[in-house]
C-alpha cells in the first residue's frame, strides 16, 4: 500500500514533481494559440500551416495518450513519467529552433508523444505514492496547482511573443524540465510495474494515429481538390476501419468495443465530441480573431481569454456537487446552450472591439456555460461504466475531446472559405470568424438535445466519483485514473 504522506517532505517533492510534468503539458495547451499570428509572420506561414501547428501536437497526443497510460501501469510510472517529460523537453527544445513551418510540425507531433506518456503518468504518480488518507487532498492540490498553469498560460504567452519572442513559448519547457526530472529520480519513488497482460496493442494506438492525421490532412487541404487530398481521405478513412476492425479483434485492445454497450458511456461520448469540437474552434479562432481583426497585441488577446479559465478554476469544484444533487442530464444540457450563446456573443467582435462591453460578456457567459457542463461530463463518464474501468472510460473521453477539439480547427477554415492568406487580411478573417460562430453555436445545441434526450436523470449509485474536482483546462475534460472514489450514497 503506498505510504507517502502529504505533510512529508518526500510528499511535497512528489506534489511539485507531478505539478510541474502536467504544467508543460498544460501551458503548450494554451499559451500556442496566442502566439499563432507572429509564428505565421516570422515563418511566412500559411494558414494551413498554423493549423498543423496546433493539430500536430493534438494528432499524436489523442492516438497515443490511452497507451502511454499501459506504458506507465506495465513499466512503471516514474520511468515513463520521467521518460515523458525528457521527451516533451527535447521536442520543445526542436520548436523553439525550427527554422521554417516543416520543422515546427514535426517537432510539434513529437511534442504531442511526449505529452502522451507524462500526462497520465502526473495523477497516476499521486495515486500510486500517497497514503489513501491524503490521496483527495493531493489530487485536489494538484488539479489546483493545475488550474493556477492553466489560467496564467495565455497572460505568460502573450507576454512571451510580445517580450522574448515566441520561441520562449516552447523553450520556457526546456528549464521546467530541468528540475523536474532530477527532482522525480531523487524523490518519487518508483511504482511497482504491473502484471504483464497479454501485448500492449501498438497496432491499434498507431492506426488512431495515422487515421486522426491522414483525415486532419484531407480537411485542412480540401480547398486544392487534388488527387493527392481525395487519395489522402480514402487512405485516412481506410486506417479508421481497419482500426476498428483490430480493436474488434485483439485480445488486449487499446479501446475496448464492449465498453461502447453502456448506452449513457456512449451518449456522453456524444457529447463530449460535439463540446470540444466546438471549444477547440471558439479558441483557436478567437485567439486570431482578438490579434488580426480587433487589433489586440499577444499579450492584451491572452489575458483577454482568461475568465473562462479562471471561471472554471473557481466554481468547477461546486459545479460537480451541485450536479451529485440534480443529476447530470440538466447541466448538460444548459451548458451547452449557454456556450452556445456566448459563441453568438461574439459576433459583437470586430474591428476595434471594446474589451469590457464587446469580448467580455461573450466570455463570462462562456466560462459560466463551461462550469456548468464540465464538471457534471466527467462524472457521468465515470457513472456510465463498472469502477474497474473508470480509468479506461476516461482516457477515451479525453482522448474524443483532443480528437474532436483538432477535425474542428481543420474543418471549421473550409467550412467558412478562408484563404491561405486570411490570417494577414482583418476583413477577410472576420468574415469568416462570423460564419464559424453560428456553425460552432449550432454544434452545441446539437450537444444540448443529445444531453436531454439520451442522458440518464440520476446517477447510478455507489457511481465513482471524480479525483479531479478542480479543473482549469478550457481545452479538454479532466483524464482521471482507474483509482476513483466511490460516491456515498444520497
Amino acid at each position: 500500500m503506498p505510504d507517502v504522506r502529504l505533510a512529508s517532505p518526500k510528499g511535497r517533492w512528489i506534489l511539485l514533481t507531478t505539478v510541474l510534468g502536467s504544467s508543460m503539458a498544460l501551458l503548450d495547451s494554451t499559451v500556442v494559440n496566442v502566439a499563432l499570428p507572429r509564428i505565421g509572420r516570422d515563418l511566412d506561414a500559411s494558414l494551413a500551416a498554423l493549423q498543423w501547428t496546433v493539430n500536430a501536437y493534438m494528432v499524436t497526443l489523442a492516438g497515443l495518450i490511452l497507451l502511454g497510460g499501459s506504458l506507465g501501469d506495465r513499466y512503471g510510472r516514474r520511468r515513463v513519467f520521467v521518460i515523458g517529460v525528457i521527451w516533451f523537453a527535447a521536442a520543445s527544445l526542436m520548436c523553439g529552433l525550427a527554422p521554417d513551418p516543416n520543422v515546427l510540425i514535426i517537432a510539434r507531433a513529437l511534442q504531442g508523444v511526449g505529452g502522451a506518456l507524462l500526462t497520465p503518468g502526473s495523477l497516476a504518480l499521486i495515486q500510486a505514492s500517497f497514503h489513501p488518507d491524503d490521496r483527495s487532498r493531493a489530487v485536489g492540490l494538484w488539479s489546483g496547482f493545475g488550474g493556477v498553469g492553466a489560467a496564467i498560460g495565455p497572460f505568460l504567452g502573450g507576454w512571451l511573443v510580445e517580450g522574448p519572442g515566441w520561441r520562449w513559448v516552447f523553450l520556457l519547457n526546456v528549464p521546467l524540465a530541468l528540475i523536474c526530472v532530477p527532482v522525480a529520480l531523487r524523490h518519487v519513488p518508483e511504482s511497482d510495474a504491473g502484471p504483464a497482460r497479454g501485448r500492449f496493442d501498438v497496432l491499434g494506438a498507431v492506426l488512431g494515429a495515422v487515421a486522426l492525421a491522414l483525415l486532419t490532412y484531407a480537411l485542412i487541404e480540401a480547398r486544392s481538390a487534388s488527387v493527392a487530398v481525395w487519395v489522402t481521405a480514402v487512405a485516412g478513412v481506410a486506417a479508421a476501419v481497419a482500426f476498428v476492425y483490430v480493436e474488434r479483434h485483439r485480445p488486449n485492445p487499446m479501446l475496448p468495443p464492449d465498453i461502447f454497450a453502456s448506452r449513457q458511456f456512449t451518449a456522453v461520448n456524444l457529447v463530449t465530441l460535439c463540446v470540444y469540437a466546438a471549444f477547440g474552434g471558439f479558441f483557436f479562432l478567437t485567439a486570431l480573431q482578438l490579434q488580426v481583426v480587433a487589433g489586440y497585441s499577444p499579450l492584451a488577446a491572452g489575458t483577454a481569454l482568461l475568465p473562462p479559465t479562471i471561471l472554471m478554476l473557481l466554481f468547477s469544484s461546486r459545479s460537480g456537487a451541485l450536479a451529485d444533487r440534480t443529476g447530470p442530464r440538466l447541466p448538460l444540457t444548459i451548458g451547452p446552450l449557454l456556450c452556445a450563446a456566448a459563441m453568438l456573443l461574439m459576433l459583437r467582435v470586430g474591428p476595434d472591439a471594446n474589451y469590457l462591453t464587446d469580448v467580455l460578456p461573450a466570455l463570462l457567459v462562456m466560462g459560466t456555460g463551461m462550469v456548468t457542463l464540465v464538471a457534471p461530463l466527467t462524472a457521468t463518464v465515470l457513472a456510465s461504466v463498472d469502477t474497474a474501468r473508470a480509468g479506461l472510460a476516461s482516457g477515451i473521453n479525453n482522448a474524443a475531446a483532443r480528437a474532436a477539439g483538432l477535425v474542428a480547427v481543420a474543418a471549421l477554415p473550409l467550412l467558412t472559405g478562408m484563404g491561405p492568406e486570411a490570417y494577414r487580411l482583418p476583413a477577410a478573417f472576420n468574415s469568416s470568424f462570423d460564419k464559424a460562430m453560428p456553425i460552432c453555436a449550432a454544434v452545441l445545441v446539437l450537444a444540448s438535445l443529445l444531453s436531454a434526450t439520451l442522458i440518464r436523470h440520476r446517477p447510478t449509485p455507489d457511481c465513482p466519483h471524480p479525483e479531479c474536482r478542480t479543473h482549469g483546462s478550457i481545452t479538454t475534460p479532466p483524464l482521471e485514473t482507474g483509482e476513483v472514489e466511490p460516491a456515498s450514497r444520497g
